[in-house]
């Protein structure tokens, strides 16, 4: 199947300028094949808010919420799945930072994610995600999602690989360095494919890195945004190479792990 990234630079708190550059990012990704496309985190409210009532004045509930809504119906016209990234309010007002996954007609709304590990100034206006590590059937393909500084740890994209991911989504607003160095280490240490779908520009003072990535189960990079370029980028994956996680004919990524002298 073919994946992509959508790399961009959200106008914060412009949602509707951001669903129409999600829009004409998804559809160039479209034309050029993709099947499953990852936008950025947050990416339709850029990142460096300063109160909650900024979150709260742009954050939408899932599935009933306008950003749901509108990817909802880009998917169907363009009959492609996608995961992108959302701030959510939940029927009590708690607010999570969350991704969303949608499908083309007969998928509609999928389910989503709310990021587990918080960032920095994050922990100031959302809740640490409640949810657990979720992996959704696509019918071609098993795709997980975790959310930026998820990777940081690698009992994320692990658990997700443990429950079947072909495909790591990996929705980012980065300001570290150190992701596109690392997500191929992640790809190759749980044989799956991980899409980082990162931002551009600066908000603030807080730049982004840009440099999304997508790696392959063999550590391979097989394709890299640039630091200050809106784009994408569209890869055809194998999705029997992240099936099979033998290494040679006497080791297997997961059948070799001894948990029981593991510490939790």
């Amino acid at each position: 199947m073919k994946v992509a990234y959508v790399q961009m630079e959200p106008t914060f708190l412009d949602p509707e300028k951001n669903y129409s550059k999600a829009e004409r990012l998804v559809r160039k990704a479209r034309e050029k094949g993709a099947q499953l496309v990852v936008l950025p985190e947050l990416f339709d409210t850029g990142y460096n808010f300063e109160s909650k009532n900024e979150v709260e004045s742009v954050a939408g509930q899932i599935p009933d919420g306008p950003t749901t809504e509108f990817l909802v119906e880009l998917a169907r016209e363009e009959e492609v799945f996608i995961v992108g990234g959302t701030a959510e309010k939940d029927e009590r007002g708690n607010l999570y930072n969350s991704a969303v996954i949608v499908g083309p007609l007969g998928w509609g709304y999928i389910g989503k994610y709310r990021k587990i590990h918080l960032f920095n100034r994050e922990k100031l206006f959302f809740k640490p995600g409640n949810l657990g590590f979720h992996v959704f059937n696509i019918g071609i393909a098993k795709v997980g999602v975790m959310i930026c500084f998820d990777w940081f740890f690698p009992e994320s994209a692990r658990t997700l690989a443990l429950k079947g991911a072909d495909i790591i989504a990996h929705p980012s607003n980065l300001v570290m360095p150190y992701a596109p160095k690392a997500m191929p280490i992640r790809a190759l240490e749980n044989r799956v494919y991980t899409i980082t779908a990162n931002r551009i520009g600066e908000e603030r003072g807080l730049r982004f890195i840009g440099k999304s990535t997508i790696a392959s189960p063999l550590a391979e990079v097989l394709a890299m945004g640039s630091e200050d370029s809106e784009e994408v980028a569209v890869v055809e994956v194998d999705l029997s190479l992240a099936r099979d996680k033998r290494i040679n004919e006497r080791n297997d990524v997961f059948k070799d792990r001894r948990p029981q002298y593991y510490v939790l």
